[in-house]
């Protein structure tokens, strides 16, 4: 029997068009752009507006990642959705993606590992391919975190962005694709960041309202110390795991949560910062959508290229943290890929006429 290898042949993003600079935030609470600057790295970020969800955002960026790879909605087999910020405690956010592009014959089910999630979930479905469970596999981190933000605290509101990237994966017989992963968890760390209600051990109440805990909570130091310690480590296992060297690796991709975790996380791996994708001046954080559009934004600046072996490392609440290491065979578009307006219309028009049939089914089953 041949291997079957999953590659990245598509990818695409979407951030929200507001963009909230550090300027913006000096009238909002306590702080000014150096100090901002000088701890996280941050100048910048883009927030969702009224009209924009986790679900539209992840949709704009899958259809531009199907658009890339040139493959159809309807050929996708599965779809798993990273998320920290989904729109309801269930459905599944991955499902309402599945039925706004048109993907009727997939599977779709959310991912939640925090930020780490991403690379769960890059791993989930390269593991799928290789095991003969599914031919094309949509990955999708996305975010609107400031949604779930205090924007009175300081400490925290400076942090988060909004944004959604997304990979397809294929299954081929060449050699490459995702080469190794290393998934990770402590929970005994789960209190250092968090948002403590809203599920079921702290039901929405006034009290929890009051308490402000449907806001992201975050011990700063503890998971800067954390982050700092498992983000070489990581990045170290996976590459052994893959029988290669730091040497081998093009480029690393860490999750953009704050400049100083990514130079001292870089210093742990004995590399330079010429050697690691950094965006997050731009960005912010945006959780499990910084990954996937970092890698973009390294494609389109020539950083990586076919050929290319770069290792993706991530950290986040759980406490989880992973790394995967891909060897990159996908090659940027000559030209930046149009999604078809038809691709569009077809998604909606499969999607009314599913509503449709549910309605007769329910009046038929309702006179039965």
């Amino acid at each position: 029997m041949s291997s079957r290898y999953a590659h990245i042949t598509g990818w695409g993003m979407a951030v929200p068009e507001k963009v909230l600079t550090n300027f913006d935030l000096e009238k909002i609470v306590d702080t000014n752009d150096e100090w901002i600057v000088s701890r996280t790295g941050i100048r910048e970020r883009h927030i969702a507006g009224a009209n924009e969800t986790t679900a539209t955002l992840a949709s704009e960026a899958a259809l531009r990642a199907l658009a890339v790879a040139n493959l159809h909605p309807g050929d996708l087999d599965m779809i798993i959705l990273s998320t920290s910020s989904p729109e309801h405690i269930f459905p599944a956010t991955a499902s309402l993606v599945q039925d706004q592009i048109g993907a009727v014959k997939a599977g779709a089910f959310d991912l939640l590992a925090a930020c780490t999630g991403f690379v769960y979930a890059l791993n989930l479905g390269s593991q799928a391919i290789k095991s003969g469970g599914a031919e094309n596999v949509l990955v999708i981190g996305s975010e609107t975190l400031s949604r779930v933000v205090n924007w009175k605290d300081r400490n925290t509101c400076i942090l988060f962005g909004d944004g959604a990237g997304a990979f397809v994966l294929q299954a081929s017989e060449e050699p490459g694709g995702v080469m190794s992963a290393v998934l990770r968890s402590d929970g005994s760390g789960a209190n250092l960041l968090s948002v403590p209600a809203g599920g079921s051990r702290h039901p929405a109440s006034m009290q929890t309202l009051y308490d402000g805990l449907h806001y992201i909570q975050m011990s700063g130091r503890e998971v800067f110390r954390f982050a700092t310690r498992v983000m070489a480590e990581a990045s170290q296992q996976t590459i052994e795991a893959a029988g290669l060297t730091m040497d081998d690796i093009t480029l690393v991709i860490p999750h953009q949560a704050n400049l100083r975790i990514i130079e001292a996380a870089a210093r742990g791996m004995n590399i330079t910062m010429d050697k690691v994708m950094v965006n997050i001046d731009r960005y912010g954080n945006t959780s499990t959508a910084s990954i996937p559009i970092a890698t973009i934004e390294a494609l389109e600046l020539g950083r990586l290229n076919p050929g290319d072996k770069t290792v993706m490392v991530a950290f986040g609440s759980g406490l989880t943290w992973g790394a995967a290491l891909v060897e990159w065979t996908g090659s940027l578009p000559t030209q930046s890929p149009v999604i078809p307006r038809q691709l569009r219309w077809t998604a909606r028009i499969r999607s009314a006429f599913a509503r449709l049939r549910r309605r007769i089914e329910g009046f038929i089953w309702g006179r039965g």
